[in-house]
């Protein structure tokens, strides 16, 4: 199902794949993660110039990383204001995807913890680097084929 913006950048002749609509009625589509700058600039001039969140997830076990961008248009006088999702989705083997904080500020922080957590390298981010994890730890915590050092599980603990 198409919505909107997806008609939109169809009709301006930008790449992208609609995903539909989420449990709220907002509007989701991927992006390819060569394209993400472009289409996150080409966004912000559209009208959306809030960046509400941005997170990222570990799809399967061995499989894809996904960076989720939650979009928003504030508007004087407006009650409902227009919201986007856009997802990237890398592999997990060399996980790039161009940093958007030249044109949201506050993906500033949170690009850093998806970079911390999952691996996912945000391109041309200024200060990119982990913010939880100490600098030598190695691995990524939240990838759901991370094992932890030095973890013994506890057994009979009753």
């Amino acid at each position: 199902m198409q919505g909107p913006l997806s008609a939109w950048l169809v009709k301006h002749g930008l790449v992208h794949r609609s995903l539909g609509f989420d449990y709220q009625r907002i509007e989701t589509l991927q992006i390819k993660p060569e394209d993400w700058h472009s289409i996150a600039v080409i966004l912000y001039v559209y009208g959306y110039n809030y960046l509400r969140s941005q997170c990222a997830y570990d799809v399967a076990p061995g499989g894809l990383l996904a960076s989720v961008y939650h979009l928003t248009r504030i508007e004087s006088g407006i009650d409902q204001p227009e919201e986007v999702c856009i997802k990237v989705y890398v592999p997990r083997k060399n996980p790039r995807i161009p940093s958007i904080f030249w044109v949201w500020k506050s993906a500033d922080f949170q690009e850093k913890e998806s970079y911390d957590m999952l691996g996912i390298s945000y391109e041309n981010h200024p200060r990119l680097k982990r913010i939880l994890m100490p600098e030598n730890w190695i691995g990524w915590p939240l990838r759901k084929d991370y094992i932890a050092p030095n973890f013994y599980e506890i057994q009979d603990a009753y």
